[in-house]
């Protein structure tokens, strides 16, 4: 196999090379996955020991015929022994039509439709592709599973369908379990391994790589599309808390451009706190006019807490703090009591995030996003966070705030930014008289209070 390996890409070449019984791709759209699968069939029915018949099935017709195509290919290429037996009826009670290949061996290529009653009394290498966008995923996965009761390979493939399907649960026990071997390709990742210079025909920089792909992304326009079809992130719009739409419209390109902050302009800071599995975020937001516009975010993984309060010390003195939100719950007590401590509790406010305060921070979070009072990065991390906080009512009817965890968190940067906004919502320097004179609440801290 190896002098084949040159029509590969590494992420296809590592997909091959995985003997893996059982293996799930999550993907991109138009990387050549179903064509590297079409080589992996045609070499497993074309062995002189051990061949097997492959039973393929995709979303649609279209898609069968192109994986058809790409396995007469590859018969060429190898210059394998094979037939092209074009449609033919596989099963006559059923009606059933396959797309087939027979090879010397004996064995056979046969592409399916997604009809569940194809897969009955198979047996064989069974092949699913995109089985995100089957019609019948789980009448389909109950009559194909016993196509590998003697112990045949599976190979399951696709881009994302939403939450609710079949594919993201395998999916998502692929990652808590070994039984399934799980590969992940993204369109950045596969144009980072040469993607878009195989498509383009020509070795391409950097920066040409990073125009293919913008292109591609302002082709694609619809934001649930590209984060589902392209970045392997499977959208749940019934639940999210905060829809694409109104995360998108709050990005700015001069949002997070913390050399963009005026010295002096008045900024309100979330500090939301982990130390092992989750992120420690700082979300500094300064207010112009009636919109929050976010200056600095700090992310903040693995650290100790000692080097937490470093980074918060920076923030304090480097921009115009007048008021500090933070998690307080659990490990967030002691670093809440030392900001008090150095900022004083006027400044200084730590939140228990029970259910009810959890609310509170999103619902008003949410107000200022409808009322496009909040600015903030375009930031793939940041937007996924935002997006991944889903409400749920709860069985005795309390409505619930939540995210899944992921490698990129625990929507750390979401609550970060919602404990900003709440600082910033709740307080305001207060203008009073004295001595004839007009001045701010602010001029009478003291500079141990104040730090600025």
């Amino acid at each position: 196999m190896n002098q084949n390996l040159k029509y590969f890409l590494p992420y296809q070449v590592k997909w091959l090379k995985d003997k893996s019984r059982l293996k799930i791709k999550e993907k991109s759209r138009r990387i050549g996955m179903t064509y590297v699968q079409s080589y992996e069939d045609v070499r497993d029915a074309s062995v002189a020991k051990g061949a097997v018949d492959v039973w393929f099935s995709s979303a649609d017709e279209s898609a069968a015929r192109e994986y058809i195509r790409y396995c007469e290919q590859w018969t060429r290429l190898l210059k394998v022994a094979a037939e092209s037996m074009g449609e033919i009826v596989v099963d006559s009670e059923d009606d059933i039509k396959a797309f087939v290949i027979e090879f010397a061996t004996g064995k056979r290529i046969n592409a399916l439709s997604s009809n569940p009653k194809a897969f009955r009394s198979k047996g064989g290498k069974l092949v699913l592709d995109e089985f995100g966008f089957h019609k019948a995923p789980e009448e389909l996965w109950k009559a194909a599973i016993p196509v590998i009761t003697w112990g045949y390979d599976v190979r399951i493939l696709s881009t994302y369908n939403g939450k609710g399907n079949r594919y993201y649960r395998m999916v998502e026990d692929a990652k808590k379990a070994n039984n399934w071997s799980l590969h992940t390709t993204t369109i950045v990742e596969a144009v980072d391994q040469g993607l878009a210079d195989r498509i383009m025909g020509k070795p391409l920089t950097s920066l040409e790589r990073e125009q293919w792909l913008a292109e591609l992304r302002e082709s694609v326009g619809d934001e649930e599309a590209w984060q589902q079809e392209y970045l392997c992130n499977p959208v749940d719009e019934a639940t999210a808390w905060l829809t694409w739409d109104l995360i998108t419209s709050a990005e700015h390109p001069d949002a997070g451009k913390s050399e963009l902050y005026q010295s002096g302009g008045l900024c309100y800071v979330g500090m939301d706190i982990a130390r092992r599995r989750d992120l420690t975020v700082i979300w500094v937001l300064e207010k112009v006019g009636d919109v929050l516009w976010t200056r600095e975010v700090v992310s903040l993984k693995g650290v100790s807490f000692a080097t937490q309060e470093s980074e918060l010390n920076r923030i304090m003195n480097q921009y115009r703090v007048c008021r500090l939100c933070m998690d307080q719950t659990g490990m967030g007590e002691v670093l809440v009591e030392n900001a008090q401590r150095k900022y004083g509790t006027t400044r200084v406010e730590g939140l228990l995030f029970s259910s009810a305060v959890k609310q509170e921070l999103a619902t008003v979070g949410k107000q200022k996003f409808e009322d496009r009072l909040v600015r903030m990065p375009s930031d793939r991390a940041i937007r996924e966070s935002h997006h991944a906080v889903r409400k749920v009512v709860t069985a005795a009817g309390n409505p619930r705030f939540d995210a899944d965890r992921s490698e990129l968190g625990h929507a750390d940067e979401f609550w970060a930014h919602m404990l900003g906004i709440h600082a910033a919502q709740n307080f305001a320097p207060i203008e009073f008289q004295a001595l004839g004179s007009q001045r701010s609440a602010m001029s009478a801290w003291s500079d141990t209070d104040w730090r600025w």
